[in-house]
């Protein structure tokens, strides 16, 4: 086993970022202990532990796992996936001479957490598509403790490959939409046959990699969206379609109705080049308590 202390500059609110990670049932989370356990998606999967030992201001964490072989891969994808490399403190500058100061203010060092794996932020994107994030988690939830695998009491997403040989019928029992299953293993198909590869995709820019995954059935520009921000990382990400943002500027602005696109587009301007910050807090300012999403 190893372990690896990991120290940088603040502000990096890591309790702000588990109480959203938390809605997610599958992600195995000690809000107590201030720890959580990522499943490292690689030719041969395995479990890291990720603890934070300082505070906000002085952010310091301790990564543990068990292949000391794969420590500096590890390492890194935990880097990217917790965005240890990004100042919150210039985007915080940034957002305090905007509207949002005070969301701002109120959810300071709340960083953007990746998925854990791209693929899986397609796959959770096209199940999340137009229906409830109560319902969305707990089909989510279904899907991958029937057809993921475990280590060490942390659930992995099934494979592409074992996507792909599912028969949508099978999915329907879990109460997928019949367009939903055959969604997303056609999108699994797809990744399979090597018509999408996803690490070469990532290489390219926001505009290019839209116009690729639109092309896929059941992908459209939010779904991209999602994957550009949570799957990828990028910084500027601001999906106008998305009904929890309109919600969040409707409230954000007083409006007695929800914002239309050119509005949304005006009030975003003074966010650039930081929209996928604004994004995620403005979720934030609307988000329900957790124990409202927990499925029993």
């Amino acid at each position: 086993m190893w372990q690896e202390e990991i120290k940088f500059v603040g502000p990096y609110d890591f309790d702000l970022a588990l109480s959203r990670l938390a809605m997610d049932p599958l992600n195995i989370i000690n809000q107590k202990e201030r720890s959580i356990k990522v499943p490292i998606y690689d030719l041969a999967p395995e479990v890291a532990t990720v603890q934070a030992t300082g505070t906000t201001d002085e952010p310091v964490f301790l990564v543990s796992g068990e292949n000391s072989a794969t420590k500096s891969k590890v390492i890194e994808r935990i880097s990217a996936v917790f965005q240890w490399k990004t100042s919150l403190a210039e985007i915080q500058t940034h957002f305090l001479t905007t509207s949002l100061n005070k969301i701002f203010q109120n959810h300071r060092g709340t960083p953007i957490v990746l998925d854990f794996s791209p693929f899986t932020t397609l796959v959770k994107s096209i199940i999340h598509q137009q229906v409830n994030m109560k319902f969305a988690i707990s089909l989510t939830e279904q899907f991958v403790k029937t057809f993921g695998y475990e280590i060490s009491g942390v659930y992995f997403y099934p494979s592409p490959e074992t996507i792909a040989n599912i028969e949508p019928e099978t999915l329907r029992a879990l109460k997928f939409s019949q367009r939903k299953a055959e969604y997303v293993i056609g999108l699994a198909k797809e990744i399979v046959n090597g018509a999408i590869n996803l690490e070469l995709l990532s290489k390219l820019s926001d505009e290019e990699i839209m116009k690729e995954l639109v092309k896929v059935r059941g992908i459209g520009p939010w779904t991209v969206q999602c994957y550009l921000l949570f799957g990828l990382g990028r910084p500027n990400l601001f999906p106008l379609a998305d009904i929890g943002l309109q919600n969040a500027i409707k409230d954000l602005h007083g409006l007695d109705r929800k914002p239309t696109k050119e509005e949304m587009l005006e009030y975003s301007g003074e966010w650039q080049p930081y929209l996928s910050y604004a994004s995620l807090y403005l979720w934030r300012s609307i988000e329900p308590p957790i124990k409202e999403l927990i499925v029993e």
